[in-house]
């Protein structure tokens, strides 16, 4: 059986680790490789065409993020997606953005928004399309805007680990709940910014990022050898 050999992306003079690193990431933050799966660091370094050694690290590294599990003596496993971990990222990166966007609305650039309004028609073509990975690519370049042009680059760098199960599941629903919906909530975030209206756009962000409260138990209902920990109350107390 021919090996299916995949590329390593990145910047050119970028270690291999690192480059492999985040290529294992992406395809684990996606569910390309699905929680359970067994993976192996022979395999691994076939099907990228490196040595163990860079897969080993990479490894260890996707552990401390609890996107893999190295277990003693049975091998390294995708993990499952940690319910808590998605419900405390989701109210961090609440309060963050919130913030984020009043700040926006409050100084008005008429640039931002040309550029937020670019942003809004290439979501829908991917909506339009169906393509939830693209739609979810768009999805996060549109936040990490926000929170650049916010000058808040910073504080989105550091909530990237902190949201990593909450991406999980985003990608997840993406795939049974409509594009739309969330495109329409985008919309509402440009059309407070644009009225420079805070108010609006704190409101807007928030109902944004709570959606995943009520999505959450369906996803979870779907696919529940993805999910631990999903028992139990709310531990935020939302609805």
């Amino acid at each position: 059986m021919a090996i299916m050999h995949h590329g390593l992306g990145g910047t050119r003079g970028e270690p291999v680790g690192r480059r492999l690193y985040h290529a294992l990431r992406e395809r684990l933050v996606t569910g390309e490789l699905v929680p359970g799966a067994r993976l192996s660091e022979t395999e691994m370094a076939s099907t990228y065409g490196v040595s163990r050694q860079p897969v080993r690290e990479a490894f260890i590294k996707l552990a401390e993020e609890r996107l893999l599990e190295i277990l003693p003596q049975r091998g390294t496993f995708v993990s499952q997606i940690d319910v808590p971990a998605v419900l405390s990222a989701r109210f961090v990166r609440e309060a963050v953005e919130a913030d984020i966007v009043k700040l926006l609305a409050e100084r008005g650039d008429g640039a931002l928004i040309v550029r937020l309004r670019q942003a809004l028609r290439e979501q829908a073509a991917a909506a339009d399309a169906e393509d939830p990975a693209r739609f979810l690519a768009l999805d996060e370049a549109f936040h990490r805007e926000l929170a650049t042009s916010g000058g808040q680059g910073a504080s989105w760098d550091i909530l990237q680990p902190l949201k990593t199960q909450m991406d999980r599941v985003r990608h997840l629903s993406a795939r049974s709940f409509p594009l739309p919906a969330l495109l329409a909530q985008h919309q509402a975030v440009v059309d407070a910014l644009e009225a420079r209206d805070a108010a609006a756009a704190d409101a807007a962000m928030r109902g944004h990022l709570r959606k995943i409260i009520g999505d959450l138990p369906q996803v979870i209902e779907a696919s529940p050898d993805y999910f631990r920990n999903a028992e139990g109350p709310n531990p935020e107390g939302y609805a």
